[in-house]
Parts: C-alpha cells; structure tokens; sequence
C-alpha cells in the first residue's frame, strides 16, 4: 500500500479519538529520561503528543513526526496552548521514505507498529545513527495485545527486545545495548478500559 493509504489509515484512526488535551507521558521513558541531561530529542510516532509534550516540558527540545497530519496538527496545537512551541516541532513524515534531518541526544519510538508494510529495523537504524555520541535509542514495542488495539489479529507476534536489537544489527564498538526487557503494567485505553500488557523495552546507548 502506497503513503497515501496509510496516511488516511491513521488520521482516521486519530479523528476517531476526541483531541487529548492533556496526554500523558509513556511510563517507560519517564523512566528512562529521569537520569538523562536535557538535550535534542526526536520522537517518532509521535500519536497523541504527551511523550513530546512532556520531555518539553523537561526541558527538552523535541523534534515530533507521525505520518498523521491529524497528530501532527494536534500536538502543534496543545504545545501552542501550553506555551511550549518553542519546544516543540511537530512536522510530517512517512518514515518508510523520508527521515528527520539532523543529531539528537534522545530517540524514542513508541509502539512503532503499522498494518502497512515499513521496514522498522531499517528505520531505527537511522535513528541509531542520527544520535550523537552518548545519546540514546528508547524502542518500546508491544509485548501483549491490549484489548483496545487496532490490531486484534490472534496470530501476532511480538518480537523480543533482543531480536529487535539483533533485527538492527549495529555495531557493538559504537553502540550498546543498556536494557532489553519486558516489564508488566496497568495500561488504560480510550475509552477508560484497564488491562494488563506487557511493554517489551529496548535501550541502546551510543558510546563513539
């Protein structure tokens, strides 16, 4: 399928859910960026907003990219509204033909999952080699299906943080892996259901 079909995919899937007004951050990387200096931040898949939102509001400075021009125009919209537009870009990009330009101190891919075909490990390498030195790669990848998923398929498969970083294949005297693994949690969906999931966390530091 083409980027035009995926683009309507997804900002059908945004506009069906009412404009989040204060979307909160992924547990996970409030986790991970409580140890780390503020910097330059990419986050791709930027959905909703509140992982962006909320490293802006840390401090950083985020560049944010979805291939939904719905998502897009929201989280310009809430970073206006909270006084953090100077903190944040929201900019547009099919990630299966075009990359962000430039060197982060932070990456962060959450729930980068697609029906439509993208080659992931090809896209997170280049997020590995757009870091800086000791900046840092955060992939966080379901490791359940939440009953509340778009992706409802039994037969799914949930690669572990280990393949995701083999999947990568990047070199071991440039970059490290710092965590692989699959905590557990309460999650809560659009429509205020709770179930546990599993998150599958994946942390890699660039050390040259």
């Amino acid at each position: 399928m083409n980027g035009t079909e995926a683009a309507t995919f997804w900002d059908g899937v945004h506009a069906a859910r009412p404009a989040a007004t204060d979307p909160r951050p992924n547990v996970r990387l409030t986790e991970v960026v409580a140890s780390l200096p503020r910097g330059d931040a990419l986050d791709l898949g930027c959905g909703g907003g509140g992982d962006a939102l909320w490293l802006a509001g840390q401090g950083w400075h985020v560049t944010a990219t979805d291939i939904s021009a719905v998502a897009v125009e929201r989280l310009t919209a809430l970073a206006r509204a909270n006084g953090l537009d100077d903190r944040v870009t929201a900019v547009r990009h099919d990630l299966r033909g075009s990359f962000p330009s430039g060197e982060f101190d932070l990456i962060c891919a959450h729930y980068l999952h697609t029906p439509f075909d993208l080659d992931r490990a090809a896209v997170l390498r280049s997020a590995a080699h757009a870091l800086r030195r000791d900046g840092r790669l955060l992939v966080v990848d379901h490791g359940s299906t939440a009953p509340w998923s778009w992706n409802q398929d039994p037969g799914v498969r949930h690669p572990s943080p280990r393949e995701v970083a083999a999947g990568i294949d990047l070199d071991p005297a440039t970059w490290t892996v710092e965590r692989a693994d699959a905590p557990r949690r309460i999650a809560t969906g659009p429509d205020g259901r709770t179930a546990e999931v599993t998150d599958h966390v994946l942390l890699i530091h660039r050390t040259a």
